[in-house]
């Protein structure tokens, strides 16, 4: 696989048709602009309303500076071990300090970073080559030794790795040379490449077993590290990538509360923060020289029926509820617009494999009220599990329960407190609701929520021809063969799947305007967590 050349997305029409009803609904010129802004066409400045993407690409970047970065998590938990990591601020240091093999694109395509190639012939066998230029912060070169002990680490249980079971894939590493190893799987996996290029397959020193500090071959050095206090990274000067870093500090720390995060960010006190919940949006204003950012990734709460009310029992009653999510209204409610509308596919139009011809599901309740009869559920009382663990789900919640009224169902919402809403109620009633973080690869997604024997399958639903579609795509290299094979899993997942993805919630970041080279990720916010090396200051 070599290195790809990539574009930013152009706006979808959809975009577009949202602005054109509004407008014919007569909206203010301010709605106007919130509806832009929103959807990434425009983003604030100090100097107004500009495109943001082609302001960032027309200058040149600097050098200098240091900024501050607040986040939500944080605690003593924090680890300099990639192996470890589990949440946005350790994601944010691992990318600061090490590389991996290959880095995601905008499209969750695998780009070549610490390896310069990675070749098979069948998915099964892959030999990696490495860049010979690449030291570690000690000086030391990068060698094939580094990555195999970086690998072969994850699959020792006294390791702790969250993705032991993606490496319990890894049958043998070896090395065949200073810069080059081969790697064999248990099973053909064409997504190889892509795996590793996520945080926790981020590349150590071999032997490397004390983290109280990082020696990696990052844009950033390790200054400081307290857990659940502070971070400091600062400009690696002998990075590998020419030109790399921008800038010469870092401070990664987290402020728990929403608020206080937004007026530190608002106040000057820090330089980006994440996350930003959709209410906090007036506070950013053309004066208030920050920019609220949005990033499309595939983050998606979603509907889940099981049991006696799920696929395998009462498809017709699945049915009804899908034709029941009125899903601009939940858009509108739950994320204040900051989305996009979903299709009851776990695919986001910004992956390589979305299947675009999917034709739109429709808020139709005389179909759903159709199926609803056909369920036998109609004019029963069903309680709907909802927390505000699950983004948006209580107002999803109560726009479903408005439009069920109208067709004779009467659904009794039930709001569980966020403090243990996964581990007691997650997918363990007939109608509840999840949310579902982006995952890197489309296999990965289909695999943890969809096939049959999962333990996370939230709805129970099995289907065969599902899974053996699923095990096909995991082996298959011909490009094309694979997009159709995954198109036909989200029709399933569509068609007979038992959840209802109604929207896709979009990340919110705020930064200062002096932050240029910011971009949007589709695994999530902080540009997919990499944004160490592409930012710089505009002082």
């Amino acid at each position: 696989m070599g290195n790809k050349k990539f574009d930013i997305d152009p706006q979808h029409s959809e975009t577009s048709n949202r602005i054109v009803d509004d407008l014919g609904r007569g909206v203010t010129r301010r709605e106007l602009m919130r509806i832009l802004l929103a959807s990434g066409m425009l983003a604030s400045t100090a100097g107004g309303l500009l495109t943001h993407a082609g302001n960032a690409f027309a200058q040149t970047p600097k050098k200098g500076g240091k900024i501050r970065v607040a986040v939500s998590t944080g605690s003593t938990a924090d680890t300099l071990d990639p192996a470890k990591g589990g949440n946005i601020i350790d994601y944010v240091r691992h990318f600061m300090f090490y590389n991996g093999l290959t880095t995601l694109d905008t499209k969750l395509a695998p780009q070549m970073s610490l390896a310069e190639s990675f070749d098979t012939k069948d998915a099964t066998l892959w030999t990696v080559k490495l860049r010979k230029d690449v030291r570690f912060h000690d000086g030391k070169p990068l060698t094939s030794a580094d990555v195999v002990y970086s690998l072969m680490r994850h699959k020792n249980p006294a390791t702790a790795s969250k993705v032991k079971t993606v490496a319990d894939q890894f049958e043998e590493i070896k090395a065949t040379g200073p810069n080059e190893l081969q790697i064999k799987l248990t099973a053909a996996n064409a997504d190889l490449p892509a795996l590793l290029g996520t945080s926790n397959f981020l590349i150590i020193k071999d032997g490397a077993t004390d983290f109280t500090t990082a020696n990696g071959t990052g844009p950033y050095k390790c200054k400081e590290f307290r857990p659940g206090v502070r971070s400091i990274g600062v400009r690696n000067d002998n990075y590998w990538k020419p030109g790399k870093p921008y800038l010469d500090e870092i401070e990664c720390f987290s402020i728990p509360d929403e608020a206080a995060r937004v007026n530190a960010l608002l106040s000057g006190d820090v330089q980006l923060i994440n996350p930003v919940n959709p209410r906090s949006a007036p506070n950013f204003t053309a004066d208030s020289r920050c920019t609220l950012f949005e990033s499309k990734t595939g983050n998606y709460t979603d509907l889940i029926m099981r049991d006696n009310l799920g696929p395998v029992k009462n498809p017709n009653f699945v049915m009804a509820m899908k034709y029941m999510l009125d899903r601009e209204a939940i858009l509108k409610a739950s994320m204040r617009g900051y989305g996009t509308i979903a299709n009851d596919q776990p695919v986001q139009a910004n992956n390589r494999y979305y299947l675009a011809g999917l034709p739109q599901r429709p808020f139709d309740l005389d179909k759903a009220k159709f199926h609803l009869q056909k369920s036998g559920m109609a004019g029963m009382t069903l309680p709907l599990i909802a927390s505000t663990a699950a983004t948006g789900s209580v107002e999803m919640a109560q726009i479903l329960q408005l439009s069920a009224q109208k067709i004779g169902l009467n659904l009794d919402i039930k709001r569980m407190p966020a403090d243990g809403y996964w581990s007691n109620h997650w997918a363990k009633h007939p109608l509840s609701y999840g949310n579902i973080n982006p995952r890197p690869t489309v296999d990965l997604m289909f695999t943890l929520f969809f096939k049959s024997d999962s333990p996370t399958n939230e709805s129970g639903w099995k289907n065969e021809k599902f899974d053996q579609l699923l095990v096909a795509a995991r082996g298959e290299t011909n490009e094309g063969k694979r997009k159709q094979m995954y198109g036909d899993m989200q029709t399933l997942v569509h068609e007979q799947g038992g959840v209802g993805i109604p929207i896709f919630n979009e990340s919110l970041d705020g930064f200062s305007n002096k932050i240029k080279g910011y971009a949007a990720h589709p695994l999530g916010g902080l540009m997919g967590y990499m944004f160490a090396d592409q930012i710089w200051l505009d002082a």
